[in-house]
């Protein structure tokens, strides 16, 4: 047998392992990246299966508004448009003001999630950051995070879920209180990506031991949270299932991770990759699939339906039971050309594949409706109280449609 032949029949015999509910081995996940078009179907129905045995036929989404609390930061990434320079805007960071608008006109629209994003630490790199904080009475960045998450959920019935980068324990803990969950994209854990030339080159927070260093603490802290691969950035194949490898292993010893998103680069002018091309198909199926046959069927694996709008049905045949954050209201600031689909839309592709459509809270059930050991008290009481009795948004699909 040619070395071609070898390989193909035992990525065959790794889809048929994990299509019977069997765990693979570090060697067999990386065997996964050896990527072929010869597999991708049997890999996707596995996939299926075992989506099917874990999370059923209902597939999620969460409604939400956005709130970019400030798009300064101290990295520079060659794919991101987000951020800006302070000559960029007028307003360095969104005023309290701002922020409840936004929260209570995402509230009158039926929306259950504050997402807070923001750019890294900018006041390590901006005297006009460091400024504004000092005047407004903050020493950081998370601090006035915290001080806004903590706005929303004493003001509005919406869930703060924060994504502000990578974060110290004292700020994971302080986040805890008025965050049902939080989040930070691994992306990667390539090193080729912060080398010279690689879009992660002037980017010091997006090196992998310190992604990964946050992901644990919040694992020690019991935070439900959410990670995930940036898909098409410069990093190989192997590099993603390394990368699957690393959740796993951290899901294993903490058991806190409540979603993995797989997420396609999409190039955008003006930035350094604008001529790169934008993260194949087939190449993000096969990584989906993967994900499932890794992480297994009580993983929640998500895919976002506006970076793949003409055909982001074609994910559920590759295992993903959820979509992300949906909003009716506020645009995603991070791929802004990039517009939400409208949520009868999304009901109508994701039932004309066979599934169920239903809203979830920004914190997955099975991390509040049978246990008291991942939020706070006065945080639990009111996650419970939005939602049904099965963990998801009381009302259903109805609210939206």
């Amino acid at each position: 047998m040619t070395q071609k032949q070898i390989v193909n029949t035992q990525i065959s015999e790794i889809i048929f392992k994990a299509s019977k509910l069997s765990e693979l081995t570090d060697k067999e996940v990386l065997l996964l990246g050896n990527y072929s078009e010869d597999h991708i179907d049997d890999l996707c129905n596995a996939a299926s299966s075992i989506r099917d045995y874990g999370k059923g036929r209902t597939v999620t989404f969460s409604p939400k508004v956005f709130i970019p609390l400030t798009r300064l930061c101290r990295d520079y990434c060659g794919y991101c448009t987000f951020r800006v320079d302070p000559g960029q805007t007028e307003n360095l960071y969104m005023s309290p003001e701002e922020v409840l608008n936004v929260a209570k006109a995402g509230e009158n629209l039926g929306c259950t999630e504050a997402l807070f994003t923001l750019g890294e630490r900018p006041e390590l790199k901006y005297v006009e950051a460091k400024e504004w904080l000092s005047i407004h009475g903050y020493d950081s960045t998370l601090d006035y995070l915290s001080a806004m998450t903590e706005l929303v959920v004493k003001e509005t019935k919406l869930l703060p879920h924060a994504n502000p980068g990578t974060m110290t324990h004292r700020e994971l803990n302080t986040l805890k209180d008025s965050n049902p969950s939080t989040g930070l994209m691994l992306e990667s854990t390539s090193e080729l990506l912060y080398q010279v030339g690689g879009p992660h080159e002037f980017a010091p927070s997006k090196r992998p031991i310190v992604r990964l260093k946050t992901i644990s603490i919040a694992g020690e802290l019991r935070i439900p949270f959410t990670t995930g691969l940036l898909i098409g950035i410069g990093e190989t194949m192997t590099d993603r299932m390394e990368s699957l490898l690393e959740i796993r292993n951290l899901q294993r010893r903490f058991h806190h991770i409540q979603e993995i998103i797989i997420q396609n680069f999409r190039a955008k002018p003006e930035t350094p990759m604008a001529e790169s091309p934008d993260a194949e198909t087939t190449e993000m199926l096969w990584t989906v699939a993967a994900a499932r046959l890794i992480l297994g069927p009580s993983a929640n694996i998500q895919v976002p339906p506006n970076l793949s709008s003409e055909n982001y049905e074609v994910y559920l045949k590759a295992g993903i039971n959820d979509w992300g954050g949906v909003s009716p209201l506020t645009i995603d600031y991070v791929n802004p050309e990039a517009p939400w689909p409208l949520i009868t839309n999304l009901k109508s592709k994701t039932e004309s594949a066979g599934f169920e459509l239903r809203p979830r809270l920004a914190v997955y059930p099975e991390y509040f409706l049978d246990t008291d050991e991942y939020l706070p008290l006065d945080l639990l009481t009111k996650v419970r109280e939005l939602a049904d009795d099965e963990g998801y948004v009381k009302d259903g699909i109805n609210r939206y449609v």
